[in-house]
């Protein structure tokens, strides 16, 4: 009975994106959050960048005053590993769930800069997080739509791309610990 609540519960977690403006001001919550040394980085960013950032937020809407880049990453394996174990059993709800929620992973207490090192705060850096975000979500939306449609075997397909993704963007924050340094 228990397992049976989790899937609904689980099913229903999937609410609207927030619009910009309320993306905005969540961006201003969160710099605001931020030790004077990180919002100065951030304040420096190109239009181009920031517009980047709000979009990656705007696909969001599951944003924490509380956890961590760590929790939301151990948050997103549990996700990554029930996708995985939807398609080994041919379950496709199982696998479009998880990947849903994998798609619209929770932002941590304040956004993902804070738990970069500091000399990443660029432009030339950050660009490369538009690439990330479209190898693991956008890749993890084409194979919740394999999984609605059945195709196991093209869901399937879709894992590498999603794991390079992960792989790649983890390099970005290796050695960063849980807690950021960088937040009030």
């Amino acid at each position: 009975m228990l397992l049976c609540a989790g899937v609904t519960v689980a099913g229903e977690q999937q609410p609207m994106a927030p619009d910009m403006k309320q993306v905005q001001q969540l961006m201003k919550q969160q710099i605001g959050l931020m030790k004077p040394e990180l919002q100065k980085r951030v304040k420096a960013l190109s239009p181009k960048t920031k517009k980047m950032l709000l979009t990656i937020y705007a696909q969001h809407s599951r944003h924490s005053a509380k956890v961590t880049l760590r929790q939301v990453m151990h948050e997103v394996l549990s996700d990554y590993q029930s996708m995985a174990a939807g398609i080994m059993t041919d379950n496709a709800e199982q696998t479009a769930d998880s990947a849903r929620r994998l798609t619209n992973h929770r932002i941590p207490r304040g956004g993902l800069l804070p738990y970069m090192n500091l000399d990443q705060i660029n432009d030339n850096s950050l660009a490369a997080l538009d690439g990330f975000n479209a190898s693991v979500e956008g890749t993890a939306k084409r194979l919740a739509d394999a999984a609605d449609q059945g195709d196991m075997g093209k869901a399937a397909s879709y894992m590498d791309d999603i794991t390079g993704g992960c792989v790649g963007c983890h390099a970005m924050f290796r050695g960063v610990p849980g807690q950021s340094s960088l937040l009030r």
